[in-house]
Order: C-alpha cells, then sequence, then structure tokens
C-alpha cells in the first residue's frame, strides 16, 4: 500500500508525464492520463489506490465547475438557451430511463439499471472542455454550458433513485418536482448570493493575493451552501462563476486578476490532470470486483450502453430542433439552425468522465448490483473518452463547419475601439493628472503605433498587435535576454541581492510577455 504523500508525488508525476507527452503523441492530454492512469494500475501497490466519490463531488468538482462557468460567456449562453435547458434536463431524464431500458433487456433489475443510467446520463464538463477545443465557437460553448447544467440534474435523479431503492419509499410526482425545483431554484439562489457576497469581497479587498483567497473560497461556500439546503451544489457553482464573470472585470486590481489567471489555469490543468490518471486507476479496481464469469456480459452492456448514449443524444437533438422550428418561426431562430452534420459532431462529442464514475462510486455499500454498475460506469466512460476522442477530430472535418471568424473579428474591433478611445482621452486625462506635454505627446504616439498596428493585423490577435513584426520581436526579446544575463551576473558577483533580482527581472519577464504572449492553454 503506497502511502498519501506516495499517492501524491504518483498521480502528480503522471500529470506531468502526461502533459509533456501529449504534444508529441498528439493525443489530448485528458486522453493521455487516462491511458497512464490504466497502465500504472498494474502495478500491484497502485492497485489498493481508491477514489472515494466524495473528494470528486467535494473537492475536484466545485473547482472545476467554477472556472469553467467563470471562462463561459454568457452572453452566448443566453443566445442558446433554450436548446441548453433542454439537453441539459429532459435529454438527461431520456438517456437515463434509455440505459436503464437497455440494461432491463439483460436482466438487470429496473433499480440498478435506472442509477446507472443516471451516473451515465450527463456529459462531462471537464472532458469537453478537453478534448472539444476544435470545434467552432459557437459549438464549443453549446457543450461547456450544458455540461456544466446537467449534472444537476443527474444527481437529482440519482439521489431519487438511491431512495426509493434503498429505503422502499414511494415518492409521489409532487414529490419529485418538488424536489427538482428545490434543486434548481434553491441552487440558483444560493450561487447568486454567493457572487454577490463574492462581488463585495473582491470590491473591498485590494490585496492580490488575499482577493484570490476569497475567490478560491466562492465555489465552496456555494457548494456547502446548496448541500446544506439540499439543493443542488453544481448549480450553485455554476451561477457563482456566472456572476463573478461578469462582476470581476469591475472589481479588484491588475494585478490580482492577472494572478488570478494563472493561478486557477495551473489549478484546474493539474486536477483535471489528476482526476484522469484516479480515474484510470479505479478502472481497475473495477475489473477486479466483479466476478470472471460475468465479465462477457457486463462488457457487452458497456458497448450497448455507449451505442444507446449515442443513439438517445442524436436522435433527441434532431428531435428538438423540428419541435423549435415547429413553434418559432422567426427569422433570428432561422440563423441560429445547425445542419444535421453538427448534431453529428455534437454526439460524438458528447463525452463522460469524472462525474458519471463519481456518481457510480456514490451508490451504498451493499446496494444490489453496485460492483458491476461501478464496471459498466468505468467502461463506459473509457469507451467515450478512447474512442469518441479519436473520432472526434475527424467527424470536426467530416462536419464541414464554416470558417469561424466571430471571435477574431470581434476581438480586432474591440481593441480597435479602446485603442481609438484611449487615444482620443489623453489630452484631458493628461490634464488631470497633471503631466508635461513631453509626457503627454509621448503616450499618444504610443498608442497611435499600437492603432497601425491594429490595423495592420491580419487576424486581430494579440501577438500580431503587441509584437509588431518579427524582427522587432526578435530583437527586442534577444536584447531583453541580455539584460537578464547581466542581472543575473551581478547577482552571482554578490552585487546586489536576489531580492533585488527577482523585482527586475519581473519587470523584464512583463516586457517579454509584452513582445511574445505565451499561447493559449489547451
Amino acid at each position: 500500500m503506497i502511502d498519501p504523500l506516495g499517492v501524491i508525488v504518483l498521480v502528480g508525476a503522471l500529470v506531468v508525464a502526461g502533459n509533456w507527452l501529449a504534444p508529441w503523441v498528439r493525443i489530448p492530454a485528458s486522453l493521455l492520463h487516462l491511458l497512464l492512469g490504466l497502465l500504472s494500475g498494474f502495478v500491484p501497490a497502485v492497485r489498493e489506490i481508491h477514489l472515494p466519490s466524495q473528494v470528486v463531488l467535494i473537492l475536484f468538482l466545485p473547482v472545476l465547475l467554477f472556472w469553467e462557468a467563470l471562462t463561459t460567456p454568457l452572453r452566448e449562453l443566453r443566445r442558446d438557451m433554450r436548446v441548453i435547458l433542454l439537453l441539459s434536463t429532459l435529454l438527461v431524464v431520456v438517456t437515463a430511463f434509455g440505459i436503464a431500458g437497455t440494461g432491463a433487456a439483460l436482466g438487470w433489475s429496473w433499480m440498478a439499471a435506472l442509477v446507472l443510467g443516471a451516473a451515465l446520463a450527463p456529459t462531462d464538463a471537464t472532458a469537453v472542455g478537453g478534448l472539444s477545443r476544435s470545434l467552432p465557437h459557437r459549438n464549443a460553448i453549446q457543450l461547456r454550458a450544458e455540461s456544466l447544467v446537467n449534472d444537476g440534474t443527474a444527481l437529482v435523479l440519482f439521489t431519487i433513485t438511491v431512495g426509493i431503492a434503498t429505503s422502499g419509499t414511494a415518492f409521489s410526482g409532487w414529490q419529485v418536482a418538488g424536489l427538482v425545483v428545490l434543486a434548481y431554484l434553491g441552487g440558483g439562489a444560493i450561487g447568486v448570493a454567493a457572487g454577490l457576497l463574492g462581488t463585495l469581497l473582491l470590491r473591498r479587498i485590494h490585496d492580490a493575493v488575499t482577493s484570490n483567497t476569497a475567490v478560491v473560497l466562492i465555489p465552496f461556500a456555494a457548494f456547502l451552501g446548496a448541500e446544506l439546503a439540499h439543493a443542488s451544489g453544481v448549480i450553485a457553482v455554476v451561477v457563482a462563476g456566472l456572476m463573478i464573470s461578469q462582476t470581476g472585470p469591475r472589481a479588484g486590481s491588475a494585478q490580482s486578476r492577472q494572478q488570478m489567471n494563472s493561478f486557477w489555469t495551473i489549478m484546474t490543468k493539474g486536477l483535471d490532470g489528476a482526476l484522469f490518471v484516479l480515474i484510470g486507476i479505479e478502472a481497475q479496481s473495477a475489473v477486479r470486483a466483479v466476478p470472471v464469469a460475468d465479465v462477457p456480459a457486463l462488457l457487452l452492456f458497456c458497448v450497448l450502453a455507449w451505442l444507446a448514449l449515442l443513439l438517445i443524444r442524436f436522435a433527441f437533438q434532431v428531435l428538438t430542433a423540428w419541435m423549435l422550428r415547429l413553434v418559432d418561426r422567426r427569422p433570428s431562430q432561422r440563423t441560429r439552425r445547425m445542419p444535421h452534420r453538427a448534431r453529428v459532431v455534437s454526439t460524438i462529442a458528447g463525452f463522460r468522465g469524472a462525474v458519471s464514475l463519481a456518481v457510480a462510486l456514490a451508490v451504498p455499500a451493499g446496494f444490489p448490483g453496485r460492483d458491476e454498475i461501478v464496471f459498466v460506469a468505468t467502461g463506459v466512460v473509457l469507451l467515450t473518452l478512447i474512442v469518441q476522442g479519436m473520432l472526434l477530430p475527424l467527424a470536426i472535418r467530416w462536419g464541414r463547419f464554416e470558417p469561424d471568424t466571430a471571435m477574431t473579428e470581434e476581438l480586432s474591433a474591440a481593441q480597435r475601439t479602446t485603442t481609438i478611445a484611449a487615444l482620443q482621452s489623453v489630452p484631458v486625462l493628461a490634464a488631470r493628472v497633471g503631466a508635461p506635454p513631453s509626457v503627454r505627446d509621448r503616450i499618444a504616439a504610443e498608442y497611435r503605433e499600437r492603432l497601425r498596428r491594429i490595423d495592420r493585423a491580419s487576424d486581430g490577435s494579440d501577438p500580431a498587435v503587441w509584437a509588431a513584426d518579427g524582427d522587432y520581436a526578435a530583437l527586442g526579446l534577444a536584447v531583453l535576454e541580455h539584460k537578464r544575463e547581466v542581472l543575473i551576473g551581478m547577482r552571482d558577483r554578490k552585487a546586489i541581492s536576489d531580492t533585488t533580482l527577482r523585482v527586475l527581472q519581473t519587470r523584464i519577464d512583463r516586457d517579454v510577455l509584452r513582445l511574445a504572449p505565451p499561447r493559449p492553454v489547451e
């Protein structure tokens, strides 16, 4: 048995290895983390590592969902709200009962099959975010938004099903409706409260470290408040994240915002990798927990359940689009229509992941068929991540999507508008702060140069705007590197202290990033 520190080192090493190898082998990092976890599970000592469901639901889920919500554009979410709500509520119920029917046809009890259906019904936000980045912007946002909300529906369905199976208590239709309303409205209200409280704190805290510590507490506070009220912690976290995404730009300082982006990117990428590594390790336990004689039938159910997920998802999207066209014939609705090829791609991009496995592991010990539920859930998660993960790039090419230039054009227009506004404000602001004419003219000249670069940029991206041409960037980076080497040499000769080195190197690094901005994290 590996001690806790050994588990941390092992999982961390596999996360680093997966992130490093992914670009070389051209496999998504999430999928590679899963495969590395599976391979490490063959080591006898590693097999004893287990992933408690509460760790996923309490530690991983609030953080990952909060960051996904924080980086999901609310404008696009509102545009496709009807479709997103249908996919994240009604589709979850239809999928759960579809899986339950498949299981019942293979001899499973209805309760066990429905619990499995509730576990497999929601798509996984972290898997979708990690594996569908090559999708056009609108399609990717719709998938992410659906994955943020449908976890709440699945957890309510799971709670009701397990409650009926374990206690024998039958829920009336009104009771079920009450639980759903409490989950969504209660979770939403608590999320709003957490978002408002978080906004008030961020506006009054000026220290960057303290401000970001408060941001870390927001998703856990929202989740805890919702759980205490027997509402949906998932909905509370998502709503809080969406609120902070709207109020955050006006709160805090530039330093706190830069620090927050860096910290959350590292933390969520690390937690996401650790989660998939642990899922891979847990898959070993799922295989060993069932009798060998039952494995062939369970493998068949894995394949049939996976195919059912795909067929139900595609059919639901087609029927939903048909119904919306019947009831809404506005011209604006016609502009939002998608071809069937896009629905095929959306079907393949509907990955299952950590939430499904966490729900399966949350089935109480002694529940009839628990080991089989975990086995099939693990098998389906593996099939969606491996097979669909491999098929998605091919499906995107087959989908023949129109070039998605909306975000590029919007970025360029926003950069141009804000730069012109800044340039026009220079005389007034110079007079307000008492800046001399030489400083005023210097700032104005810099902004005129930035405007010329924006107008010359073909794609409006930050590197094209700030790095200007390649020769300018190359010379500037070379000079800054020489400056840094001289600074380090002064420290080595004891001419300056490490503190002085750290302060001045931070300033040099800012200039380097201005000339060569980092690539977006995949």
